[in-house]
């Protein structure tokens, strides 16, 4: 399918009634996405402008190229905890170039069409590194919400609480205050009417408090300085292949989070306005062409926006006209009201990032899963605890790696491989009346003597070779034929036809004929493009069980005329032979 944004889509049939309300929902979105954009920026430790750049260039690019009607793009609290990393580290030209590495991946995946295995990464890690990333951006902001006197706060979430504990004593009463004023305004305004954003109410009457009443906090002029009226001019950064090496596994979790994030949201907005399902892979290509342009222009990651998009659509946005208006007012309020954002005191600021902790934990999710399997606790609990004490990156490849091994184990136990004439047999000894009909149809005919016959129930992929290979050499005695069906055997990997061709070698060795039934069309493409079809056989290869059967009759037929071939040569000598020899053994009465 083609590269086509849903922009171009929507314009068919545009009237000026949708004009209107995407218009009107594009205000809206933008006034909400002012405070996030600069919050989001100063929590992952960079100057307030990187979020606005971000949610204008980012935002109007996400809207214009992605796959979603109704996507909001721009800075998210997600990277928040990956991006004061990597600015810590390698400072801002490092992020720079791991953002744009971040970028060319996600155009690979949308291009290469991995939009739909992005959706398989396994809830208990999703699950624990969200959980994660709402503790550390609690954690980041309780230097503003109590207007603590640190000069810098470690990177490290021990060192953080350490040092606010050091410094307790430097606690601002009015910043406490100022806080706890926005959270009960972002708290109770909802209630009054959610036709004004809360979070705009909130910052507006903060930041009106502090400049009418000259409160004592901590401004965001005060730390970082007036907002510049512009949008500064491309930059290439300077790029360095030793750096660039050193930044591939955050850009992959730059990639990764913004992947996760944009398909999550576009999800939930499916859902919202139903119809029109988004293009993951074309809103995957939107997300990575925003990343890549963006940090030219002195931009932070971004994705897709589950809380703007919402708003988005409460406010009867429908097409992205509504994303790229959201864009062009964080401009206008950029150009001509920059100096006015630098009053917005960041005790207020920090409250915001609270409220979006609170929402972004899931801790509801997080509480029920705990009565989930013991594995999976363990990979989210796992995975939760590295991502706040350790790092995101290091959080997300080893809970991958542990839910890929519980993934694994369960395929393996799912995977069975039974002895259908041991049943057989078993049934007999008991002294059961045994109807061979009942086991399966197919072996209406019986099991010929010699013949022993194996079932693959399940995937035959690494996870289960092992187990096949200790049921075959379970086999004491090795039998003249032996026949392995694969009737629910839907997949096999390089492992499993390793462990197959193991099993003709021996056979081979031990004087028995090997033969595969019931064969998929997978698992026989991937036999054909081997040399073990030619080592089986394809005469070897049957479409079921009677097949098989017959074959294994024709063979035992076959090995019973040479058998009594080799008899008649070789055996004790007839009477004629014996009267040559014995005279007395050819008289009757004697």
């Amino acid at each position: 399918m083609p590269f086509v944004p849903e922009l171009f889509k929507s314009l068919r049939g545009y009237t000026r009634q949708d004009a209107v309300a995407d218009i009107i929902a594009g205000l809206i979105v933008g006034i909400v996405a002012l405070p996030l954009t600069i919050a989001f920026a100063i929590a992952s430790g960079l100057p307030p402008v990187y979020g606005l750049y971000t949610g204008i260039i980012a935002g109007f690019l996400i809207s214009a190229l992605g796959g979603s009607r109704v996507q909001i793009g721009g800075p998210t609290g997600a990277f928040v905890v990956i991006v004061y990393g990597i600015v810590q580290q390698y400072g801002i030209s490092g992020l720079t170039i791991a953002t744009i590495m971040a970028g060319l991946i996600l155009i690979i995946l949308g291009v290469t069409r991995m939009g739909a295995a992005i959706k398989f990464i396994p809830f208990p890690v999703t699950l624990g590194f969200t959980s994660g990333i709402a503790v550390v951006i609690f954690t980041s902001q309780i230097r503003d919400l109590l207007g603590l006197e640190i000069e810098s706060v470690p990177a490290d979430f021990i060192g953080k609480w350490s040092a606010f504990a050091e410094h307790i004593g430097t606690v601002n009463p009015t910043a406490v205050v100022l806080a706890g004023l926005t959270l009960l305004t972002l708290i109770l305004w909802p209630r009054v009417t959610r036709k004004v954003p809360a979070p705009f109410v909130a910052i507006l009457g903060a930041t009106l408090a502090t400049a009418i009443f000259g409160l004592d906090v901590e401004t965001i002029g005060s730390r970082f300085g007036e907002i510049q009226a512009a949008l500064p001019r491309p930059t290439i950064p300077e790029f360095d292949l030793t750096t660039a090496l050193t930044l591939v596994g955050p850009a992959f979790t730059i990639a990764l989070l913004g992947g996760i994030e944009s398909l999550l949201s576009a999800v939930v907005a499916d859902g919202m306005i139903g119809g029109r399902r988004h293009d993951s892979n074309t809103e995957l290509i939107a997300q990575g062409v925003a990343n890549v342009v963006a940090p030219l222009f002195g931009g932070m990651p971004a994705t897709g926006a589950i809380a703007r998009t919402a708003t988005n659509i409460n406010n009867g946005g429908r097409t992205p006209i509504a994303g790229l208006v959201h864009a062009v007012v964080l401009l206008l309020i950029t150009l001509f009201l920059g100096k006015w954002v630098a009053y917005i005191p960041l005790a207020a600021l920090g409250a915001v990032l609270v409220m979006v902790a609170y929402h972004m934990s899931e801790w509801r999710s997080f509480k029920a899963e705990l009565t989930a399997p013991k594995s999976d606790v363990a990979v989210m609990l796992t995975t939760f605890t590295l991502t706040v004490v350790i790092d995101l990156t290091v959080a997300i490849q080893v809970g991958m790696v542990l839910a890929a091994f519980l993934f694994m184990k369960r395929m393996s136990e799912v995977t069975n491989v039974t002895a259908i004439s041991r049943e057989f047999q078993r049934r007999g000894a008991n002294g059961e009346r045994v109807d061979l009909r009942d086991l399966d149809p197919a072996l209406d005919g019986g099991i010929p003597d010699g013949v022993k016959i194996y079932e693959i129930n399940g995937p035959f992929f690494f996870g289960a070779a092992s187990k096949f290979r200790e049921t075959i050499s379970e086999i004491a005695n090795p039998p003249k034929v032996l026949i392995v069906r694969l009737r629910d055997v839907p997949a096999i990997d390089s492992t499993a036809m390793h462990a197959l061709k193991e099993v003709v070698r021996r056979t081979r060795q031990d004087g028995t004929l090997l033969l595969l039934s019931d064969v998929h069309a997978q698992p026989m493409v991937a036999l054909a493009r081997s040399d073990l079809l030619d080592e089986i056989g394809e005469e070897n290869l049957h479409g079921d069980l009677r097949g098989a059967l017959d074959r294994a009759r024709e063979h035992l037929g076959i090995a019973e005329i040479f058998e009594s071939v080799a008899e008649d040569l070789s055996v004790e000598p007839t009477a004629t032979d014996q009267a040559a020899t014995d005279p007395a053994a050819a008289d009757p009465a004697s």
